[in-house]
């Protein structure tokens, strides 16, 4: 079984999972890459989970459908077209061997789903993976469009209570940008200097910065960090009215918004 981030566009990954017959694919913006993969592999498609309705990460989808000998799963809060199964909070299914559980993660929109596949023996991985679309990005978070701001600090925390051994696979290589905001919040916490120079060699040599860790976020992303003194100073400094987590979170995103280096 094998994890692999296929590029799409400028910045995004498109997650497939295959096992050298069969792949599950999530979040297909883009059908060729998708597709070129299916066929140097000679793979066949036997899945494609959805985690919202943004076109980066639908637009593959009626490209795709033909090939694909499964489910097309989404989220049941949101339209999509071409999905065939919708899934919502404590909704689980099987697919390519893989039991999945599926979680509501609202904010970046108020019907984002997540999508955890549970571990078990014999695979490359000890921990459960996590696709979580653009709720979740490596030192960030995804942006408001019809959440809320409450409902995204309460996913991201939710994310946060995974164990720390736990993979993330976000759907956007935003990492360095997103460090160099967290360290204009943190400009103290050494993690950040540590994980910036691995992540530029990781680049450098074209290899994604994805997956991630929940211990690795819980260590270097602000929006994970509310309740640290350096981050809480800074949001004050940008004019938060009280110290409490959800004041600090929300005036991150805002300053984040806005925020150029």
């Amino acid at each position: 079984m094998k994890l692999v981030a296929l590029p799409a566009f400028t910045d995004n990954y498109i997650w497939m999972i295959h096992n050298g017959r069969e792949a599950l694919v999530v979040d297909p913006g883009d059908a060729t890459p998708v597709l070129e993969a299916l066929h140097e592999q000679q793979l066949s498609l036997a899945a494609i989970l959805v985690t919202h309705r943004h076109p980066d990460h639908i637009m593959g989808l009626p490209a795709l459908r033909p090939h694909c000998t499964g489910p097309i799963y989404g989220p049941a809060l949101e339209p999509v077209e071409q999905v065939t199964t919708t899934v919502h909070e404590g909704s689980g299914f099987e697919a390519l061997g893989l039991s999945w559980q599926v979680w509501d993660t609202p904010g970046h929109t108020a019907g984002h789903v997540t999508y955890i596949a549970q571990p078990q023996s014999g695979l490359p991985w000890s921990s459960a993976l996590v696709f979580c679309g653009d709720t979740l990005f490596s030192a960030g978070c995804g942006r408001l469009f019809d959440g809320t701001h409450e409902q995204l600090a309460a996913s991201l925390a939710r994310l946060a209570s995974l164990p720390d051994d736990t993979w993330l696979c976000p759907t956007h290589e935003y990492t360095l940008s997103n460090l160099t905001f967290a360290t204009a919040v943190e400009p103290d916490n050494a993690q950040l200097g540590h994980v910036r120079q691995l992540c530029e060699q990781q680049r450098h040599q074209g290899l994604p910065t994805l997956p991630t860790t929940v211990a690795r976020e819980k260590a270097i992303n602000p929006f994970l960090r509310t309740q640290e003194p350096t981050v809480v100073a800074s949001a004050l400094h940008q004019g938060a009215a009280s110290t409490d987590a959800q004041t600090v979170f929300t005036t991150l995103r805002l300053w984040k918004n806005t925020f150029k280096a």
